[in-house]
């Protein structure tokens, strides 16, 4: 169960998004809003897992910055959106097992199967506190900014209508 905490504007390259922070009791999740969504169909919204190699340090070893751009960059077009900003370092595994992970992928080791060796899960992450948010936030259905169709497949089984896919082809 998440708890809706405080709001407020948060201005970006991309436009002003109200930026909604939610809590479950162990972990923060943002929202950012643009435009109306609460009652609305086709709702762009994107799901975005926490990278600090990505967000923070510029890293080329991944994608998680140029998507999160792209995602802003589609809200703005758009005129409305939603932006999920889930904490799951690492695929949810952590960033001790991102890191761990390193030597295998040098290896040309997938990340998956690399986690997978390492004693994790291949893909931990979850994505029902999302649902939770974007049920809080009264959207009836959403266009998936995604390259991941298991995000979408769980996203529906937390009863999240999805109307259509939208890859982030940075």
């Amino acid at each position: 169960m998440i708890i809706r905490m405080v709001e407020g504007a948060l201005r970006t390259r991309f436009g002003t998004f109200n930026q909604i922070l939610y809590y479950d009791g162990q972990q923060e999740m943002i929202a950012l809003v643009m435009g109306e969504v609460a009652y609305k169909q086709n709702v762009l919204c994107r799901v975005h897992s926490h990278c600090i190699s990505g967000h923070v340090f510029n890293s080329i070893e991944c994608d998680c910055r140029e998507q999160m751009e792209m995602a802003q960059q589609l809200v703005r077009n758009a005129g409305s959106g939603v932006i999920i900003w889930l904490d799951q370092e690492g695929k949810g595994n952590g960033r001790l097992a991102l890191l761990k992970s390193r030597a295998l992928k040098a290896q040309g080791v997938s990340q998956a199967d690399a986690y997978v060796r390492l004693g994790y899960s291949a893909d931990a992450r979850s994505y029902v506190r999302a649902a939770e948010i974007l049920h809080d936030l009264n959207v009836l259905s959403i266009t998936l900014m995604t390259n991941n169709p298991e995000k979408a497949s769980q996203l529906r089984e937390d009863g999240l209508v999805i109307t259509g896919i939208q890859n982030l082809v940075p």
